[in-house]
């Protein structure tokens, strides 16, 4: 089972990335657990996000499009990073996020998403 693992953002992650001990401290704990996750065989792929003031949105409506600069309202809304991972179910997946460090210097949430697989279609 695959599922998309979403840090959410804040108020603090929208601001963005500066090197501080608190934020390199966070980074290098974050740094083992994806190890951790690798040598599980769970881990596909992880990435942090820029701030959604250096994003776009594209609107679809019909034939039309229209580009939306960031930043982007609703922050806790917002996704600051995101892990893919191939788990034998959601309760697995759910046991890793909360052995997961704290992603941001304060309150935070991750969200578990599972992916549609082509079995999901037969």
């Amino acid at each position: 089972m695959r599922v998309m693992v979403l840090v959410k953002a804040t108020a603090e992650s929208e601001q963005g990335f500066s090197p501080t001990p608190e934020t390199m401290g966070m980074m290098e704990a974050m740094g083992r657990f994806n190890d951790e996750l690798e040598k599980a065989g769970i881990l596909v792929t992880a990435d942090g996000l820029k701030p959604s003031s250096e994003g776009k949105r594209v609107a679809f409506d019909g034939t039309g499009r229209t580009v939306i600069d960031g930043p982007f309202a609703e922050t806790r809304e917002l996704v600051a990073g995101f892990w893919l991972w191939n788990v034998k179910d959601m309760d697995e997946a759910v046991a890793w996020v909360k052995r997961c460090p704290n992603p941001m210097p304060g309150p935070s949430e991750i969200e578990i998403r599972p992916l549609y697989e082509m079995s999901d279609w037969q």
